[in-house]
C-alpha cells in the first residue's frame, strides 16, 4: 500500500501497546499492593463477596474479643464468690463452735458473734466493691427485676436467664398442675389410748429415732413424744378423728414437701407389745395397710413449659427463661390456679456472635451477695445472724444460724456453678467455634482477594515482553510510510 493520510499499521500496533501497557500496569499494582482486586473493575463479583465475608470476618473478630471480655467479667465475679464462700465456711465454723455449751464459756460464744459481726460486713462490702471496668458485679445490679410477685403465693424467686426479645417486658404465668404433697400414715387405735406397750421407731428425712410407749399411754402424748425429736427426724405427729369422729387416730406427717421427704413409723422388730400396730394410708375402713409414705413434688407449668419440681420449688430452663421459684404452700398445692407476675428489666447481655440478634446473644443474671439476700424467706437471711438480728449466737439460736449459713453456702456455690458453666460451656466453645469460622472465612476472603505472585510475576513478564514488542513495532509502523518517498525519486 502506498497511502500516507492514514497509516493502519500504526494505528493497530498503538491499541495493542495500549493493551499491554494497562496490563503492566494491573500487574505492578496486584504485585506492589499484595491484592488481586484493586478496583471493582478488575472482578465485580469478587469484590461483593470478599466485603461481605470481611464484613463477617469483622463480626467474628468482635465476637471473640466480645467473649474473652465476658471470661473476664465471670472471672472476676467468680473470685469475689470464692472469698465469700470462703467467708461463710469460716462462719459455719464458728457457728458450729459455739453450739457446744459444754466447752464454752458465754465470753468465747460473745466473741465468736463478733467475729461473726466482721465477716458479714466483709460479705456485704465484697457484694458492693466487686466491678469490671465500672460495672457493678454482686450488688445486685445484674440482677432481673420483678414486678406484681405475690409474695403470700410466690415466696421467693431467683431469674438467671431471660430472653426479651423485642420487648421490654416479659410475662410469666405459673399454674400448678400437680400439688406437692407431705409424707403421712395414720394410726387407729379404736381408743385415745395406746392398747399395749410399743416401742417404735420414727424415721424420716432428717434420721431416725426410737421411742418406747407404756401401756395406756395417751395419743397426745405419743404426739407430743414424737414432736420433741422432729427437728432430728423430719416427722410430726398430731391427734386426728378417727372413722367415728373421735380423737382415737395418730397422724404421721413430715415436715417437709416433696419426693425427698418420708415417713416411716414402724413397731421395732423383736420388742414386747405392740402387736396392735399397724399404720394406713388413711382413715376408715377402706384405708390401706403401709408402713411408709414418701411426698409428692410440685408440678408446674411455667409459660406453658413444664418446669421441674422439688418439694415447693420449681425450676424452669428454657432457651427463654431460666428460673427457680419458691411457691407457697397454699399455691403449691391448688391445681388450676394461675398466677403470674413481670420481668421488667435487669440482668445483662453478651453478644457473642457476629449479627446483633437473640439467636446471638446470651442473658445471664447474678443475684447480689449481700448479707440480707443470702439465705432465703423460709429459714431466714444471713444478716438475721449478726449481734442484735433475731438469729444470733448471744441470742443462743445456733441451730437457725446454721441452717441460714448452709442455706447461703448452697447459694453461693451454686451461682458459682452456673458461672463456670457458662463459662466453660458457653464462652469457652463459642470462642474455639468463631475461631475455626474465622480461620475459614479468611482463607476464603484471601483466595478471591489476594493476589497469587507467582501468577502475577508471570504475567508481568509477559506484559514486559509485549510492551517492549509493541514499541518497536510501533516504531516500525510509523517509518514505514517513508518508503513512499522512494517513488519520488
Amino acid at each position: 500500500m502506498a497511502r500516507i493520510n492514514t497509516n493502519v499499521s500504526s494505528l493497530i500496533a498503538q491499541q495493542n501497546l495500549a493493551r499491554s501497557n494497562d496490563d503492566l500496569q494491573v500487574r505492578l499494582q496486584r504485585l506492589s499492593t499484595g491484592v488481586r482486586i484493586n478496583n471493582s473493575s478488575d472482578d465485580p463479583a469478587g469484590l461483593i463477596i470478599s466485603e461481605r465475608m470481611r464484613s463477617e470476618i469483622g463480626g467474628i473478630t468482635q465476637a471473640i474479643d466480645n467473649a474473652e471480655r465476658a471470661t473476664n467479667v465471670l472471672s472476676t465475679a467468680e473470685a469475689s464468690m470464692s472469698e465469700v464462700a470462703s467467708l461463710l465456711n469460716s462462719i459455719k465454723a464458728l457457728t458450729i463452735e459455739a453450739a457446744n455449751d459444754a466447752g464454752l464459756s458465754r465470753e468465747e460464744v460473745e466473741a465468736n458473734q463478733l467475729q461473726i459481726d466482721s465477716a458479714v460486713e466483709s460479705i456485704t462490702r465484697i457484694a458492693n466493691t466487686t466491678s469490671f471496668a465500672g460495672l457493678k458485679l454482686l450488688d445486685g445490679s445484674l440482677d432481673y427485676v420483678t414486678s406484681g410477685v405475690a409474695p403470700d403465693k410466690i415466696k421467693d424467686v431467683r431469674v438467671h436467664s431471660a430472653n426479651f426479645g423485642g420487648d421490654s417486658t416479659l410475662p410469666v404465668n405459673v399454674e400448678v398442675v400437680a400439688s406437692a404433697q407431705k409424707a403421712g400414715l395414720f394410726l387407729s387405735t379404736g381408743a385415745t389410748t395406746l392398747p399395749s406397750a410399743v416401742t417404735l421407731e420414727v424415721a424420716g428425712e432428717k434420721g431416725v429415732d426410737v421411742l418406747q410407749f407404756s401401756s395406756g399411754t395417751a395419743l397426745s402424748a405419743v404426739a407430743f413424744s414424737i414432736n420433741r425429736a422432729t427437728d432430728s427426724t423430719g416427722v410430726r405427729a398430731e391427734v386426728v378423728d378417727g372413722e367415728a369422729g373421735t380423737d382415737d387416730a395418730l397422724k404421721f406427717e413430715s415436715t417437709g414437701y416433696g419426693t425427698d421427704a418420708f415417713v416411716s413409723v414402724q413397731r421395732v422388730p423383736g420388742s414386747d407389745g405392740g402387736e396392735f400396730w399397724e399404720t394406713h394410708d388413711d382413715v376408715g375402713a377402706s384405708a390401706a395397710a403401709a408402713n411408709r409414705d414418701t411426698g409428692e413434688d410440685v408440678t408446674a407449668l411455667i409459660n406453658g413449659s413444664i418446669a421441674e419440681g422439688k418439694g415447693l420449688n420449681v425450676s424452669l430452663n428454657t432457651n427463654a427463661l431460666k428460673l427457680d421459684m419458691e411457691l407457697d404452700e397454699t399455691l403449691a398445692q391448688t391445681v388450676g390456679s394461675p398466677e403470674s407476675f413481670t420481668l421488667t428489666g435487669g440482668g445483662t447481655t453478651f453478644q457473642l456472635g457476629p449479627q446483633v440478634e437473640s439467636s446471638q446473644q446470651v442473658n445471664f443474671g447474678i443475684g447480689s451477695m449481700s448479707a440480707n439476700r443470702l439465705g432465703n424467706s423460709l429459714s431466714g437471711y444471713l444478716s438475721s445472724i449478726v449481734s442484735g438480728g433475731e438469729n444470733s449466737l448471744t441470742n443462743g439460736n445456733a441451730a437457725e444460724a446454721s441452717r441460714i449459713i448452709d442455706d447461703a453456702i448452697t447459694q453461693v456455690s451454686v451461682t458459682r456453678g452456673r458461672l463456670g458453666a457458662m463459662e466453660r460451656n458457653t464462652l469457652q466453645t463459642n470462642v474455639r467455634s468463631l475461631q475455626t469460622s474465622l480461620e475459614n472465612l479468611s482463607a476464603a476472603e484471601s483466595r478471591i482477594r489476594d493476589a497469587d505472585f507467582a501468577k502475577e510475576t508471570s504475567a508481568l513478564t509477559r506484559a514486559q515482553i509485549l510492551t517492549s514488542v509493541g514499541t518497536n513495532v510501533l516504531t516500525t509502523a510509523n517509518n514505514s510510510a517513508q518508503n513512499v518517498l522512494q517513488l519520488l525519486q
